[in-house]
Parts: structure tokens; C-alpha cells; sequence
């Protein structure tokens, strides 16, 4: 296995492999995590509610017992889109091969138990995708705009950054154009950033401080203010288990979801150049926390709770591109496999071979602009 590979599988199947874990505590506070499971979470539990069928009817999705979530059936349709595409992918590409993949592929749901379309199982925010675009004819460039603005496109971006492998500022660009047709504000803003993040992670060399110096070189208005805000907090603590008071306080300024999760009032998730996504900075301070170490990133954002499945999900992208394969607990990976009846691996292979291909045609296009721009300088 070449280290593109490795870290490409790693990446993917970290990503998956924190979705799972966080999100059976997902929407909780630390306290109540501590009192359902007995005290921290360290692995794989069973759902936060035993009746996990009635218990939230909007919602009724068996979340724990290692079942992944839309997380990852987003970021595996968009590694399905890449291959299909077989090169960079802009706004248009959403229109063009993720609606479908939403719309019109029956798979295996964990979480429903079934088999269905993606589309019955993600949520409102990504559920736009289809009504701008397949129903409402919306330029794919503009169709994020009136969105509730969340994490939904950071959660899936990862590869992004994995395509544009060691080159964090071409992954923003791609990302940035990619999620106009999904996002806007600073949840586009938060999806730029993080497929930064993948790809410095990617690069030979890097470690979680590099990782967090691209994201604060390319990030903007709030979402930059909230990464700085957080990782600062971040290095002066030891340890994931008593850092959340600091790490929520640090990111509360800029953040729109209330204290009480679930409790949100009329300013939520609107668009606003001061504020951020609370789920990748939380993710890159659980990163500098654990200095880039697979599983105690993940853990950090397991038992943060809140939006702890996206938050796992993303700090466990950064971290498994940073030590591929072998940093994500093996057992971990079996397991959620297992219980979500998916293959964790075979889509960082897939996503690898895509990357390989597309910086060779880069290269040469690169190479071909350098030719004809010498003829142009010669007298």
C-alpha cells in the first residue's frame, strides 16, 4: 500500500468510525452521556434511548450499536461521485451525480434498519440538494443560498481533501465551489476549510499543529475567529475529559445553536460573516488535544455530545489521514462494519485511485500551460 493509500484509507474509514461512535450520544450533554453509559463512553454503546424507535418521532433512527450515520452514507456518495466523474468536481457535479445518488439508489440503511433511498434518511439540510436542484431547476452555483446554514457539507467533504492530496489550498477552492450548490455562509465556509484540513493532513511531514495553521491561513471571518478561539483553548489542556466547559466556552461566541441543543432560537443556523460551525472547530481542538492521536480525538468528540457523530466523524477524518490505517482501531473498524453492514475500506481505495488519476491530468495541464506560457515569453 502506497502512503496515499494508506492515509486515504485511513481518512475514510476514521471518518466513518467516529460517525458511529458519536452518534448514539449525539444531542446529549457531557453530564448526561456520564449517567446513561456510567461514565465515559470508550468505544461502541448501545443507543442513548432503549426505545430509540418512539422516543424521538421525528427522528426515529437506531443511532449506536455502531451503526453509521448520514455522515457517511453522504461522504460515500460523493466518493461514488468522484470515481463516476473521474476528475475535479464543481457545483454543477452535484446536479449532475450526487442528486441521483441521493434520489435514486436503494442501499443498505443502518440506521432505518432497511433498504431505502439516502434520501429518507438525511436530513432537512441535505434534503435541499434534491428540492433546489432536481425540483427547482436552481444554478447549481446558487443553490445553497437559503439553506439552514449547519455542518451538513463539512461532515462530507473529506474527499475533497483527498483528492487534492498535500495541496490544502486547491481542496478549499474545489470544496468552496463544490458546496455552492448545498451551503452558504459560513457552513460553506466550515466545508472550504475542512477539505483543507484533509489535505495538509494527506501531505507527508504534517501533524495537527501544521494541520491547524492551514485551516487559520485559509479560513475567513467567524470560522477562522472560532478555530483560533478553540485551539488556543485547546493547547493549554491536557486531556479531552475535563476540557468541555473551556472548549464549549471558547466556541460559544460564534456559535448559533444554543446551550440546549436542541432548544434553538430564531437566529440559528441563519447566515452571518461573524459566526461558525461549533462541529469542525470542536474537531480541530480535540485534534491539538490529543496531538493528532486517532483515538482520543474521537473520543473527545464522543463524549463532547451535541453534535458529537459529525464532530467525531471530522476530527476522526483528520486524524486517520494524518496516521492512516493503522491509527484507527482495527477493532473499531471491524465492528462498525459489522453492524452497519458496510465496507469502511474499500472506498478510501476507491478514493485514492481517483486522486492518483486526477494529479496526473493536473500535472499534465500544468505542464502543457507552462509550455505555451514560455512560447509567450520568448521574442
Amino acid at each position: 500500500m502506497t502512503p496515499l493509500e494508506d492515509r486515504a484509507i485511513g481518512c475514510v474509514a476514521g471518518a466513518a468510525v467516529g460517525d458511529a461512535l458519536g452518534g448514539a450520544t449525539e444531542g446529549w450533554t457531557p453530564e448526561q452521556i456520564v449517567e446513561r453509559y456510567g461514565g465515559l463512553v470508550e468505544g461502541i454503546v448501545p443507543p442513548f434511548n432503549e426505545d430509540w424507535r418512539n422516543a424521538r418521532p421525528i427522528a426515529p433512527y437506531h443511532k449506536g450499536d455502531g451503526h453509521i450515520t448520514d455522515d457517511t452514507l453522504m461522504t460515500h456518495a460523493l466518493i461514488r461521485v468522484y470515481e463516476q466523474a473521474g476528475g475535479h468536481l464543481d457545483a454543477y457535479a452535484v446536479a449532475e451525480h450526487l442528486v441521483p445518488e441521493l434520489m435514486g439508489k436503494r442501499q443498505w440503511i443502518p440506521e432505518l434498519e432497511a433498504e431505502a433511498l439516502p434520501l429518507q434518511r438525511i436530513f432537512l439540510a441535505e434534503k435541499w440538494i434534491v428540492a433546489r436542484l432536481h425540483y427547482g431547476h436552481v444554478d447549481p452555483r446558487e443553490a445553497g443560498v437559503g439553506n439552514i446554514v449547519n455542518c451538513g457539507a463539512a461532515m462530507y467533504v473529506a474527499p475533497v481533501g483527498i483528492v487534492n492530496a498535500a495541496d490544502p489550498d486547491a481542496a478549499y477552492a474545489e470544496a468552496i465551489d463544490l458546496t455552492g450548490a448545498h451551503q452558504s455562509s459560513y457552513g460553506r465556509e466550515a466545508a472550504g476549510v475542512m477539505a483543507a484540513a484533509v489535505a495538509e493532513a494527506m501531505r507527508p511531514g504534517a501533524s495537527a499543529d501544521s494541520v491547524v495553521a492551514a485551516c487559520l491561513r485559509l479560513a475567513r471571518d467567524g470560522t477562522r475567529a472560532a478555530i483560533e478561539s478553540v485551539c488556543e483553548a485547546a493547547r493549554g489542556l491536557g486531556h479531552w475529559d475535563g476540557s468541555f466547559a473551556a472548549l464549549r466556552a471558547a466556541v460559544r461566541p460564534y456559535d448559533t445553536v444554543a446551550d440546549t441543543y436542541r432548544d434553538q432560537g430564531l437566529g440559528a443556523r441563519r447566515p452571518s460573516r461573524t459566526h461558525s460551525i461549533e462541529e469542525l472547530p470542536l474537531a480541530l481542538g480535540f485534534l491539538v488535544i490529543a496531538k493528532g492521536d486517532f483515538r482520543e480525538t474521537v473520543l473527545g468528540g464522543v463524549n463532547y455530545g451535541r453534535d458529537a457523530d459529525s464532530i467525531a466523524s471530522m476530527g476522526g477524518a483528520i486524524a486517520g489521514a494524518l496516521g492512516g490505517l493503522a491509527s484507527v482501531p482495527g477493532e473499531w473498524v471491524e465492528q462498525v462494519g459489522t453492524a452497519s453492514r458496510t465496507d469502511l475500506l474499500t472506498p478510501g481505495r476507491t478514493i485514492a485511485a481517483v486522486a492518483r488519476r486526477v494529479h496526473a491530468d493536473d500535472v499534465a495541464r500544468r505542464r502543457a500551460h507552462e509550455a505555451a506560457f514560455t512560447d509567450l515569453l520568448e521574442t
